[in-house]
């Protein structure tokens, strides 16, 4: 499990800052994966991490190279993809026929056009448009719309950002949308849809840490997007899809048995990993951040205004995860109430979250009675109080503190997390309820 030590924890206090002020410290940024990072390692676990830097520069390498090779001898190089949401442009609810028809075959055949060298996909693209054509970025622009010299999000070359990323749900979704047509497209004219899947399946295998966890972008990009990223559900959405390819049914039959059984026994670390990463305050195991360092395990800030902190809303994800495995083990249902007896402590209720940008006040918590449960998005690791970052890097333990962009402009609160809170009841119906939901817990939960 990790342990939060004061000397390690990411959300660095500010030192000589008084009560009152609207700062209560300042995010510092997340650690890319390095060789040096890796030697500090134990003896055992080096081979392992030295082989994946070693992978995820080879591939690096070999992403650049097919690209350039694309574009040599051209005059003109063809303009970025446009920026778009790419999931609303892959349904994966629709009625199984419609995976068979031609607007379903277009998406896919979209899908395939832009798959990397690499077997992922960028974020970002609109799969109901054109295909990729050749010389094309394999991603949209994808640049932060609100740069800064010091952001935490630019990327090393502006040009290639993004490319092969678990990120706004691209890859997984990909893949799932990709098997489903693969299903209604039997013979020669589905052969090219179960290529490009199992090539992106081989990506996911791939890009896995040697702890199990995943990171936002791979082939390796640095900064936060090297961490173990739950955000956006990378992990559990990866380790679902594998889980899915293992059982071998339905949609994905035609996966090969050798790739079944590498993909059961990723699936069986990224819950090791997910285990691993719960964070402890006091002995006490509480949930999981956003994101975690992958070497060592720490929990660390992503974009400026999101710091390193207890985050509800991935958790909550992560628990529904654990609460699907068919047959959880001793130390998953610990995770679980554990986990879920934090969030019931951390809920805010008599309050609701009101106003928007037209509005004098703009976003803001207002007493309301019999209102909520809601949640922070952030919790202090420290305080386990809510916290709000700005785009400056400074966190914040009042919401108002905030710059109105960034006050009006993120999910500080919501009731997302009421959704695990539902699953547990239904999960826990025929057992009785564990002692940790009883146990004695700060009072200090709440803004």
């Amino acid at each position: 499990m990790v342990k939060l030590f004061c000397c390690i924890v990411t959300l660095c206090l500010a030192q000589g800052v008084s009560a009152g002020a609207a700062a209560i410290g300042k995010s510092e940024p997340a650690q890319a994966i390095s060789r040096e990072r890796i030697a500090s390692l134990p003896a055992a676990e080096r081979t392992a991490w030295t082989a994946y830097l070693d992978r995820s520069e080879r591939q690096r390498a070999t992403d650049h190279a097919t690209l350039a090779a694309e574009r040599k001898g051209m005059a003109v190089t063809p303009e970025l993809p446009k920026e778009s949401s790419a999931a609303r442009s892959i349904p994966l609810t629709r009625e199984a026929s419609w995976y068979g028809s031609a607007e379903a075959r277009h998406i896919a055949d979209v899908i395939v056009s832009f798959q990397t060298p690499a077997g992922g996909w960028s974020k970002n693209l609109d799969m109901s448009g054109p295909l990729r054509v050749r010389g094309q970025s394999y991603a949209p622009d994808n640049l932060s719309k609100h740069p800064s010299p010091e952001d935490f999000d630019t990327p090393k070359d502006p040009a290639w950002n993004y490319v092969g990323t678990l990120d706004n749900d691209s890859t997984n979704t990909e893949l799932r949308f990709l098997a489903k047509v693969s299903d209604r497209t039997p013979g020669a004219a589905g052969e090219a849809y179960r290529a490009s899947f199992l090539k992106g399946l081989r990506y996911l295998l791939a890009a896995q840490f040697p702890n199990g966890g995943w990171p936002q972008v791979w082939p390796l990009e640095g900064g936060y997007h090297d961490a173990i990223t739950y955000n956006d559900n990378a992990v559990t959405e990866s380790a679902n899809v594998l889980s899915d390819v293992a059982d071998g049914k339905g949609d994905y039959r035609f996966v090969p048995i050798e790739l079944r059984a590498q993909a059961a026994v990723s699936a069986k670390r990224a819950v090791a990993c997910i285990l691993a990463t719960q964070v402890k305050v006091e002995d006490r195991r509480t949930i999981w951040a956003q994101q975690h360092d992958a070497v060592t395990l720490a929990p660390v800030a992503g974009r400026n205004y999101e710091p390193a902190s207890l985050a509800t809303g991935e958790s909550a994800d992560i628990l529904i995860y654990l609460m699907q495995l068919p047959h959880p083990s001793a130390e998953v249902r610990e995770a679980v109430e554990d986990g879920v007896a934090w969030l019931q402590h951390a809920a805010i209720r008599e309050q609701e979250w009101v106003g928007g940008k037209g509005t004098v006040e703009g976003r803001h918590l207002a007493a309301k009675p019999g209102a909520g449960p809601i949640w922070a998005r952030y919790y202090s690791m420290v305080t386990e109080r809510p916290i709000f970052g700005d785009r400056d890097k400074t966190i914040h333990d009042t919401v108002s503190d905030l710059s109105p962009e960034r006050r009006n402009g993120y999910a500080w609160y919501s009731n997302g997390p009421q959704r695990a809170l539902d699953r547990y009841g239904k999960w826990n119906d025929s057992r009785e309820s564990s002692a940790s939901i009883g146990r004695a817990w700060p009072t200090n939960l709440i803004e």
